[in-house]
């Protein structure tokens, strides 16, 4: 099976349980294939090849003694390297956690593993999640052009996944980084409710904006791994008491049923101004897509407070950041690379004043959002206001993740609020670059966003892939 790297994480697994395929089989091929094309992507901190043969070996024996299998039954998964994983090296992507080896997985990895999952490794992040890669490490390269940004602090587990080198990937996400890496490299990517997925035993950047979430090719692939993640977990006291739903029931059948009934709402003032015009196109050519299957489209008018929010990201990350670093920062400021070290002075310079304006805006958005979403079921927004720039853009200006960057706009206010999100591939540009547009929904509609999104992929084309 000479596509077996690019086949759906869904599809794989099936193929696995019914015998067709092997765990092991499945493990040697991705191995195989990551030590062919890894020396120029860089996505990985660490591959974990031993560990994963060994696993994919004994889920083949439990599934030949026929055990209950799981929903990632077999299938090779990429962690993001700032989610403990228990007798591996958990760096965060710092110079300062360069040893840390923990004692424990995270929620995340544990129930990735009780589900069956192979972790084929750890990939690389921002320094502490945030701006750029801390100076020490090699930046991975986009897979689609290496050109061009790989789009924020989950870039390795988009490159990995994007590549063919994982069938989907763990991601967290503070001010778009699952969302910025799965539109610049063209995946589906969720940022859950806040607190549907434990954020136990995964480094914060900042505590009341991260959110953890699934990153991958298709979006079927992307509610199977949810499925999997969601939950309460009283390690984690942020985490909702719901236990979730089935997100992908129906997906398997590739049926579009259509979206009569459901209504997605646009703000073109926001989902325009300061925008490059492919994107905004992107936007138009998604909501014909969406009519065609039978939703209706309705004008709407995003919460004025949002504003305050984008402008004032760096300084509620950065006071929860210099929280999550105190034990090294400022005592080993010379193993900080400039972007982090930034963020954490402007966390230390904060006042409580400053902090407690941005509370109460972001209070006021969550409310008013969720009057909006009363009118709507769905907002539909750009995920980034541009394609995805060159590096040498990136470098040299502002980190996108800082208070004056325009790429916040369409994805720092749903962190504050805790809506879920849901990014899609949307084709390429004249140029080859990925398009994506974003859906936001309900707190707790994931359901929902699973169904739009799998309506809109079936009816746009499924996921395509990079020649390499």
């Amino acid at each position: 099976m000479t596509d077996l790297h690019y086949r759906s994480l869904s599809d794989v697994c099936r193929r696995i349980k019914s015998g067709e395929l092997k765990a092991s089989q499945v493990t040697e091929a991705m191995l195989a294939r990551i030590d062919r094309l890894e020396p120029e992507l860089g996505a990985y901190a660490c591959v974990m090849a031993e560990q994963a043969m060994s696993e994919a070996e004994h889920l083949d024996s439990e599934r030949a003694s026929g055990k209950p299998l799981g929903l990632l039954h077999g299938v090779p998964i990429a962690v993001k390297d700032l989610f403990f994983t228990r007798g591996v090296v958990t760096a965060s992507g710092t110079r300062v956690m360069a040893g840390f080896v923990p004692d424990e997985d995270a929620t995340a990895v544990a129930r990735l593993k009780a589900s069956g999952a192979v972790i084929i490794g750890k990939t690389k992040l921002w320094e502490g999640a945030f701006g750029v890669h801390h100076p020490d490490v090699r930046a991975p390269l986009n897979p689609w052009s290496s050109r061009h940004w790989t789009g924020g602090s989950s870039s390795g587990s988009a490159v990995a996944t994007a590549a063919g080198l994982a069938f989907g990937a763990l991601g967290s996400d503070t001010g778009g980084s699952i969302r910025f890496p799965c539109a610049s490299c063209g995946l589906v990517g969720i940022k859950p409710t806040y607190g549907r997925v434990s954020r136990h035993g995964a480094f914060p950047l900042a505590g009341s904006l991260d959110h953890v979430g699934p990153m991958t090719r298709s979006v079927e692939d992307a509610a199977r791994m949810l499925q999997v993640l969601a939950g309460p977990d009283p390690r984690d006291p942020t985490t909702l008491p719901d236990l979730p739903p089935n997100y992908a029931d129906g997906l398997s059948s590739g049926q579009v049923d259509g979206l009569a009934g459901l209504t997605i709402g646009v703000d073109w003032a926001y989902a325009s101004s300061g925008v490059e015009q492919r994107v905004v196109d992107t936007i138009r050519e998604a909501l014909d897509v969406f009519r065609q299957l039978g939703a209706a489209v309705r004008d709407v008018a995003m919460p004025r407070s949002a504003a305050a929010l984008i402008a004032g990201w760096a300084v509620t990350c950065g006071v929860e950041c210099a929280q999550a670093h105190a034990d090294f920062y400022p005592a080993r400021r010379r193993d900080y690379g400039p972007a982090l070290a930034g963020l954490l002075e402007i966390g230390r310079a904060a006042s409580a004043t400053d902090y407690e304006v941005l509370e109460a805006a972001r209070s006021d958005f969550r409310f008013q959002f969720d009057r909006l979403l009363e009118t709507v079921d769905l907002l539909i927004t750009p995920c980034m206001p541009r394609l995805p720039p060159e590096v040498e853009a990136i470098e040299s200006s502002d980190s996108p993740d800082s208070d004056s960057a325009s790429f916040l706009t369409f994805t720092a206010p749903f962190n504050y609020s805790g809506h879920p999100a849901l990014v899609l591939p949307a084709g390429f540009s004249a140029a080859g670059l990925p398009l994506s547009f974003q859906l936001v929904g309900r707190r707790l509609a994931e359901p929902t966003l699973v169904r739009a999104g799998f309506a809109y992929e079936q009816a746009h084309g499924g996921p395509a892939h990079p020649d390499l």
